[in-house]
This record gives C-alpha cells, structure tokens and sequence, in this order.
C-alpha cells in the first residue's frame, strides 16, 4: 500500500519578514523620488507663472508704450496716502493691478476698473469707485478697504505651487514682486511726498536711487533701459509669511534711513534678533513688522514689504526695513516719519520653497533661476543715494557685483558671467 503525501506551498515567517522588509526599503527608496518630482513639477508650474507675467508685462508695453506703474491709482485734492478710507486709492497700487487683463484675469480687472458696490457691518451698501480704496486697512469698520472684494481674491498667477501659504491674515497673496534696484532709498512713495506733491528736491533723490525697471509713481519705459532688457532684472519670486518668523518672510525693523553709514546690507544679514539655533527664523525678541504686514500678504499693495524687491541682499537672505515710510515733504534729505511699519523700504531679497534659489524675470521676458551663492559683491558697502560718496554716489556702478548689476536699468556694468 503506497502513502501519498500532500505538498503544501506557502511562506515561512523569515520569507515573509525578508519580502516586507524588501518593500520597506523600496517605498524608502521611491518616496524621495517622488517628491522631487513632484517638487520639480511645482518648479515648472512656478516658473510658467513667470512667464506669463513677462508677457502681460511685454503685452502691456505693447498696447500703452510703457510700463504699469508701481504705485499707481487714483488720488483726490490733497489726498495723503498713509491714510485710509474709500474716497480713492492714494496712488498705492501695485503694478499687478495694471497687468490683470493681461495676465487672462479680465473678470477682475472688470470690478477693479468700475465703481464696486458692497455691504457695510449695517447693511448699508459702500460704493467704492473705479480703481478701489487703498489696500492696507485690517479693521472692519464702514468704508473699510478690507470690504473691497477683488483686493481678497487669489489669482492663480500671481501664487507658486510650492509655497503653502494660504487664508488670513493674509488679504490675496502674491509670490511675484517688482524690481526697484540695487538701493532702498525713495522705495515706498519715489519722488512723492505724503500729499502727492512732486518736490524737485524728492525727484533728485530718487533719480538717484531708484534705478530698477520699476520706478514708484513713475512712468518708465522699455527705452529706459539702457543696460539691455537681457541684462536687466524687472521682477523676482518671494516667498509668503506663514507665521513662523522666518527671516525671509517677516522683515525686521531697524533700518534708519537718515544715517546711510549705518545703513549696511550686512547689518541684515547678520542681524542679532536671527535664533542662533535656528539661523532661517528671528529670536522671540526681535522687533518686527508683525504678521499682518509680512511679505507677499497684499497683491494689490504697491507697499514695499508686500510687492517689492531689491538686488542688493543675495537670494533668501533676511529681509529688513525701515520704521515707517519716507515721507520728506521738505525735499531735503531722505527723513523717515513715523506712520506705519508696512510703509518703510529696506533690504528686499527675492526668497522661494524652491531648493538653492528662486526665479527671476528678465525684461525680455526670459525667465531664470538664480542660486543663493550668485556673486553679490561688497555687502559691507552703504547702497547709492543723492547724498552718498565714494561708491554710493549717485551714477555709479552697483557695488552689489552680478546680483547688483542685474537690477541697475542704466548704470552701465557689463555682464560677463553667466547665472
């Protein structure tokens, strides 16, 4: 008689815990990889943003022979624009505005360009007119700027995948800013004063400063820039606040204007309130504008913090400003007054999530990626202003080497190296 034995298949526990750990170490391996290209992915949606700013921004030239005005808007007899209210704008726009109908966003431009009708905490209906109310109030009392709808929107242009900041205390986020230059001065109002006025005295000064493409209140023009619009940075991608104290997010207050020795870009990026233990945030007791006024909060705002960068701080550096606004209605010297902390000018280095850099736009419409080490020369040396000597006088080459030279419209440096 013949015994059959069954054969029986199946995993012993050591197969089983080998061919798990095997999977383990495949996720381990495969999750990396998917987030880079996920990352990658967001780096070339960011980057397509750019461009289709760069060709509103050539498209807007085209249809108006200049550029849209940084700072821009409306204004009523003796109108100051530190101040807030419905009435008008107070020439506070951001250059973004101007470009909405450019940029495939003629539906808000629609609310923005006509009278605009809201609800007040009463009930009564607010009619703000054409071009909105300045941009910058937080309350939320009758007339309230922060009741104007379009200024609250967030438009998918203006927004790179891979910053994840979203919602208040933010009022319609902006990861796009306007180049001003190699210097801070003159960088909130330009050649005005408080009341709108254009002082000679305020006009010099600014001359002499503000040399990026982008000029505040000023009409500026391709033509203008006599560097070359390959040569020539027009705007840069910073990155949005999302309340952490990140030094590239929430500037720090210490600059005075009025004693330009003491204005030094190594000032900010050495600045004592940085957390030694974590380099990239500022100390509990470092002095701040304060989350509501962190960068890239107000798209609509021509305020420097929100819409504004400079070429002088490399990429990703700490961002630093003034007390207040410049607001010398004298025309003699560059005197900060004191209204808010979302008015001052500074250091105003581009910032991304991206690793190692952020984009730029080039006036061509050329966009590229700059790294954190791009050559930015003598960061010890005061920026240019009406008053400076040696090499802040006005007219002189960027002391900032390449970093500087690209943000300068007509200041005659030669590009020789590639970034």
């Amino acid at each position: 008689m013949s015994v059959f034995r069954k054969s029986r298949f199946g995993f012993t526990l050591v197969e089983l815990l080998v061919v798990i750990a095997i999977i383990g170490v495949l996720v381990g391996l495969l999750l990396p990889a998917v987030q880079a290209a996920r990352e990658a992915a967001r780096r070339m949606s960011c980057s397509n943003n750019f461009k289709q700013l760069g060709l509103g921004i050539h498209n807007y030239h085209s249809a108006y022979k200049q550029l849209p005005i940084h700072q821009g808007g409306t204004s009523g007899v003796g109108a100051d624009w530190s101040g807030g209210g419905a009435a008008s704008n107070r020439e506070s726009l951001s250059m973004l505005v101007g470009l909405t109908p450019f940029i495939e966003q003629q539906a808000i431009w629609e609310q923005i360009s006509n009278p605009f009708s809201t609800a007040s905490q009463g009930g009564t209906p607010i009619i703000y007119p054409a071009m909105g109310p300045a941009p910058r109030n937080n309350g939320l009392t009758s007339g309230d700027p922060d009741r104007y709808g379009p200024w609250h929107t967030e438009l998918p242009t203006l927004r790179c995948p891979s910053d994840p900041g979203v919602g208040l205390p933010s009022h319609g986020r902006t990861n796009y800013a306007a180049c001003l230059g190699d210097s801070p001065y003159r960088g909130t109002a330009g050649g005005t004063d408080a009341g709108l006025n254009h002082p000679s005295g305020l006009a010099q000064q600014t001359s002499a400063s503000m040399r990026g493409a982008f000029v505040p209140r000023e009409i500026k023009r391709f033509r203008d820039i006599l560097d070359g619009l390959a040569n020539t940075l027009i705007m840069g991608e910073i990155t949005t606040d999302l309340g952490d104290r990140d030094t590239r997010t929430l500037p720090a207050i210490d600059l005075d204007l009025t004693t330009p020795a003491n204005v030094l870009p190594t000032g900010c990026s050495r600045h004592a309130g940085i957390n030694a233990a974590r380099p990239q945030f500022w100390s509990p007791g470092a002095t701040t504008t304060g989350t509501p006024n962190a960068r890239g909060y107000r798209w609509a705002s021509g305020f420097p913090v929100f819409t504004v960068m400079n070429t002088i701080l490399p990429p990703n550096s700490p961002v630093c400003t003034s007390a207040a606004a410049e607001d010398d209605t004298t025309g003699g010297g560059a005197a900060v007054m004191g209204f808010n902390s979302r008015h001052g000018t500074g250091f105003l280095p581009p910032s991304s999530r991206h690793q190692g850099g952020c984009h730029v736009l080039m006036s061509d419409g050329a966009v590229k990626f700059v790294t954190d080490s791009i050559e930015s020369g003598n960061q010890n040396q005061t920026p240019v202003h009406f008053q400076g000597t040696g090499f802040a006088v006005a007219g002189s080459q960027s002391s900032y080497g390449l970093w500087g030279s690209l943000g300068t419209r007509a200041s005659k440096e030669v590009i020789s190296e590639d970034f």
